[in-house]
C-alpha cells in the first residue's frame, strides 16, 4: 500500500508574497492546507493562520476557547529575549488588547465612551484643517508622494490632536509606530519611545486634565479602579490601531481610486464612490491583513485541523474577506455590505466610536486630495508600485503623483 504524500510544509508568514501578492497566496494556501495554515514567524516559530470566514467567525465568537491570554502559548520556553515580534506578541499585555472576561468589557467600555464624546464636527474640521496643511506643501510643486507627504501623516496629527498630544510629536511618533507594525530589528526600540511619550502625555493630563480623550480616560478610570499604567498601555494602542491602519485606508483607497477606471469619475469631484471605493479596499485590499493573535485554551478542532491547548492562532483577516465559500461569485461586495472582518469580530472587534473616528480622517483626507488636485495621476506605472515588508498590515510604501501646480490656501 502506498505512503501518504508528505503533508505540506509551513509557511514562512515574513515571505515577500504576503506583501507582493496576497489574493495569489491566499488561494494557494487554501489548496495545500484547507482553511486553517500551519505557519512560521520569525525564528522558525510556529502557528496557525486561520483563513477560513467561517473558522475565523468561530474564533473571533468564542473568547473562552480561544483567549487572548498570551500568557497560555506554549511556544515561549523557546522564545528568545531580543525576538522582534515581542512588541505585537508579549507575554504580558496590559493593554485592553490582552484583556479578558468582565475586565475587558469594562475596559472595552471606557475605551467607547471616551472616544464617543469626540465631536464628530470637530473632528471633521481638524481633519480638513490638518489635509489642507499637508496639501498647502506640496500643492504647487505639480507633484506629490501621496503616502509620505499625505496618508503617512494625516491621521496621527489628527489623533494626537484628539489625543492632547502637542503637534510636533507626530513625525516621531509615525517613525515608531511603522518600526513595530514591521516587526523587525528597529521593533524593540520604537516600542521603549512610545511607552516614555505615552507615559508623559497621561502624566501631563493627570496634572492638568483638558478636553481629549486621554483626559476623559484618566476621569473614567478613577472611578472603575484602573492603574495608570493600564491607561497608558491603552492609549498606545488606540493611537498605534488608529494611525497606520487609516494611513494605509487612505493610500489604498486612492491608490484603487487613480488605477481603476469604475473610480475614475471621483477624481473630478465625484462623491459618490468615494464611501464605494473606501468599503471595496476593506473588502479586497485590507488594511489589517493578519492579526495576533488568540491562544487555545484546550486541544480542539477547527477546520480539519487538531490543535492544541497554547497554540497560538493568527487572525487572517484578509484570508476571511475573500473565502470563496461566502464570496462565491467573485464579486466585490461594495456599498452597504459591510460583513467584513476589516474591522474584527466579537468582543474584541474595534469599537464602533473609534471606528467612526478612522472612517472621517481616511474620507476627509480623499476628499480633501480630490478638491484640490483635481486633475491628479498616478506618475509611474501601477506595477512598479510596493508594499511595506510587514506581515500584519497592507499599505503602499509610495504614491508617486502629479497635478497641475495649485495655489495654497492656507487652511479653511
Amino acid at each position: 500500500m502506498p505512503e501518504p504524500p508528505p503533508a505540506p510544509s509551513p509557511v514562512p508568514v515574513m515571505g515577500a508574497r504576503f506583501q507582493a501578492e496576497p489574493a495569489a497566496l491566499y488561494r494557494e494556501l487554501r489548496r495545500e492546507h484547507g482553511e486553517v495554515v500551519p505557519v512560521l514567524l520569525d525564528g522558525d516559530v510556529p502557528a496557525w493562520l486561520v483563513l477560513g470566514y467561517r473558522e475565523l467567525h468561530q474564533v473571533t465568537s468564542d473568547p473562552v476557547l480561544f483567549s487572548r491570554d498570551s500568557a497560555l502559548w506554549n511556544q515561549w520556553p523557546d522564545i528568545p529575549a531580543d525576538w522582534p515580534l515581542l512588541p505585537v506578541i508579549s507575554r504580558e499585555q496590559p493593554s485592553i488588547l490582552g484583556s479578558t472576561g468582565e475586565r475587558h468589557r469594562q475596559r472595552a467600555a471606557l475605551v467607547g465612551e471616551a472616544l464617543e464624546a469626540v465631536d464628530p464636527l470637530e473632528l471633521r474640521g481638524q481633519a480638513e484643517r490638518f489635509a489642507d496643511e499637508l496639501i498647502d506643501a506640496v500643492c504647487g510643486v505639480g507633484a506629490a508622494d501621496l503616502v509620505a507627504q499625505y496618508a503617512a501623516l494625516l491621521p496621527v496629527r489628527v489623533l494626537a490632536y484628539l489625543f492632547g498630544f502637542r503637534e510636533e510629536r507626530g513625525p516621531g511618533l509615525v517613525a515608531a509606530f511603522n518600526d513595530i507594525l514591521d516587526g523587525r530589528d528597529r521593533a524593540m526600540v520604537a516600542e521603549a519611545y512610545l511607552s516614555s511619550v505615552m507615559a508623559r502625555l497621561v502624566a501631563e493630563r493627570r496634572q492638568q486634565p483638558g478636553d481629549d480623550v486621554v483626559s476623559r480616560l484618566l476621569a473614567n478610570a478613577d472611578t472603575h479602579g484602573f492603574t495608570v499604567e493600564e491607561v497608558t498601555h491603552d492609549v498606545m494602542v488606540m493611537l498605534t490601531v488608529g494611525h497606520q491602519p487609516t494611513a494605509d485606508w487612505i493610500g489604498n483607497s486612492l491608490h484603487l481610486m487613480l488605477t481603476d477606471e469604475r473610480f475614475a469619475a471621483s477624481l473630478f469631484g465625484g462623491r459618490s464612490s468615494v464611501a464605494e471605493a473606501m468599503n471595496e479596499v476593506l473588502w479586497e485590499d485590507a488594511p489589517i491583513q493578519n492579526a495576533a493573535g488568540r491562544w487555545l485554551t484546550r486541544d480542539t478542532h477547527l477546520g480539519g485541523r487538531a490543535l492544541h491547548a497554547g497554540d497560538l492562532l493568527l487572525l487572517g483577516l484578509q484570508g476571511a474577506n475573500s473565502d470563496p465559500r461566502v464570496r462565491t461569485d467573485g464579486s466585490a461586495l461594495t456599498g452597504g455590505n459591510n460583513a467584513h472582518f476589516s474591522f474584527g469580530h466579537g468582543e474584541h472587534r474595534c469599537p464602533f466610536p473609534a471606528q467612526e473616528i478612522a472612517e472621517v480622517i481616511a474620507r476627509t483626507g480623499i476628499e480633501v486630495v480630490l478638491d484640490r488636485l483635481p486633475d491628479l495621476d498616478l506618475a509611474v506605472p501601477a506595477q512598479t508600485l510596493t508594499r511595506r515588508s510587514s506581515p500584519w498590515l497592507r499599505g503602499l510604501v509610495e504614491l508617486p503623483v502629479r497635478f497641475s501646480p495649485a495655489p495654497a490656501i492656507g487652511g479653511r
